[in-house]
């Protein structure tokens, strides 16, 4: 059997779910930047809380799935359980909430935990909550705006991914604001979501993860060798390098230290596709393909610190398998 296309593997789009209240003009704009043949991602659902909304009838006309049902007379929870289960259904791997008007469950939330992503018309952290526009005016200030951020339990709390200020003109009502923070909105969304769903394809998104799991090692520090990142102890040996289109190879992966030539010949035999014997290297490296889209960070933080204990003073290894038995 063939294996099932993994998000974010080259040349396979994300599957992006789409929540919400009324017109879904953040929907359409999201639709219409998906039929490019370069865009990561395809709308795979259109779903609603209000069965009359009027992006319904947009997304059915343009081929999209869609559901819908209210919410009135049901459990928070619930609903939003219902909500889950279409979005499992239609195998989305992302939610993208555009004008959804409902405070979602914390479950929920937890479920598309860093897979779920909300468009506030505001500069965050200002005004959370509705009456933005308005808001901004009161406060005389000299930009409204909106933001995408990532959907975390706290409303309009999660960590803000991009925004785009929009100048409050003399004159300006709440109305003529928010018209033009659409046109902003419109613009900032699509772009937003195709980077989102891509990161882990993008170098340096990957050189900021690695560095985070190579850095929580003990004495790590960072410096440039061979023109890539790499890692070693303070003053010691280098246990990790991060290698980008390196020799013109066109990957993007993290070199370790392995055993020998026995290990290295195992790992590519049981995926060629993902472990390779890095040029100029030798035996006792491997590297393992990091833009394929669907790394393991687990795995990940493994390889770094198994690579680190092969060249640590016995010392400081014995130290950190102290640490570990507490």
């Amino acid at each position: 059997m063939a294996p099932l296309p993994v998000p974010g593997r080259i040349g396979v789009k994300a599957r992006v779910a789409v929540l919400i209240s009324g017109a879904g003009t953040n929907m359409a704009a999201l639709l219409y930047a998906a039929k490019a043949a370069d865009c990561p991602y395809e709308l795979v659902l259109v779903a609603s809380n209000n069965p009359d909304a009027a992006g319904l009838v947009l997304a059915k006309a343009e081929g999209i799935a869609t559901w819908a049902r209210t919410h009135k007379g049901m459990d928070r929870d619930a609903f939003d359980a219902l909500v889950d289960e279409q979005l499992r259904a239609a195998g989305a791997d992302y939610v993208a909430l555009a004008g959804y008007m409902r405070i979602l469950s914390d479950d929920f939330v937890a479920r598309w935990a860093g897979r779920m992503l909300n468009i506030h018309p505001s500069l965050l952290p200002k005004y959370k909550g509705l009456n933005t526009h308005q808001q901004a005016i009161d406060a005389g200030d000299a930009y409204g705006g909106c933001s995408i951020h990532v959907v975390t339990p706290a409303l309009d709390d999660g960590p803000v991914l991009a925004q785009t200020p929009v100048a409050i003109a003399r004159g300006d009502t709440a109305e003529s604001l928010a018209r033009r923070v659409q046109f902003a909105e419109h613009q900032l969304y699509p772009a937003t979501l195709a980077a989102f769903v891509s990161r882990e394809r993008s170098p340096d998104w990957l050189l900021g993860r690695v560095r985070e799991l190579a850095m929580a090692l003990p004495e790590a520090d960072e410096v440039s060798s061979h023109g890539m990142p790499c890692f070693g102890i303070v003053k010691g040996k280098k246990f990790a390098y991060f290698t980008h289109d390196h020799h013109r190879d066109g990957k993007t992966a993290l070199l370790v230290k392995i055993s020998g030539a026995d290990e290295q010949a195992q790992l590519i035999e049981l995926d060629e596709a993902r472990y390779y014997r890095p040029a100029y290297f030798g035996d006792g490296w491997i590297g393992i393909r990091l833009d394929l889209g669907d790394t393991d960070w687990d795995a990940t933080g493994e390889w770094l610190r198994k690579s680190w204990l092969a060249i640590a003073p016995k010392k400081l290894a014995g130290l950190m398998a102290v640490a570990e038995d507490f």
